[in-house]
C-alpha cells in the first residue's frame, strides 16, 4: 500500500480526532451538506472523514478533536457514536463491526 505525502492517515485522524459520529449517507443530499458545511465550521471537524458499511447501509463518519463538538453535531444532524476500533481493516476497511470494541472491553473485564 502506498501513502500520499501529507495526507492523513485513518491513524492520525482517529490519534487527533478521536470523537465520531456516524450517520446514514442517505440523509446527505447536497443542501444538507452545505447545511452541515456551515455549521461545522467554527468546530474541530477533521478536514477528512471516512465512510463505512453497517447492514449495507453506507454511513459517513464525522470526525471531531473535541467531545462538546461532536455532541453539538450529533445534537443537530442526529447519528450515533462511532468507535473507531470498531473498523475493519484490510480488504474489509469498510465495513462498520458494531460494538465489538465494547464486547471485547466486557470480556476483559469479565476475566479479572
Amino acid at each position: 500500500m502506498s501513502y500520499r505525502k501529507g495526507e492523513l492517515t485513518t491513524a492520525g485522524i482517529n490519534e487527533g480526532w478521536p470523537h465520531q459520529i456516524a450517520r446514514l449517507s442517505s440523509l446527505g443530499t447536497m443542501k444538507q451538506a452545505d447545511v452541515i458545511a456551515a455549521f461545522c465550521a467554527n468546530l474541530s471537524l477533521c478536514p477528512r472523514g471516512h465512510t463505512v458499511v453497517w447492514e449495507g447501509e453506507w454511513h459517513r463518519v464525522y470526525c471531531f478533536a473535541k467531545r462538546e463538538d461532536a455532541e453539538a453535531f450529533l445534537e443537530r444532524f442526529g447519528g450515533e457514536w462511532f468507535d473507531p476500533r470498531d473498523k475493519g481493516s484490510g480488504h474489509y476497511w469498510h465495513f462498520w463491526y458494531k460494538g465489538r470494541a465494547a464486547a471485547r472491553e466486557a470480556k476483559k473485564r469479565a476475566r479479572r
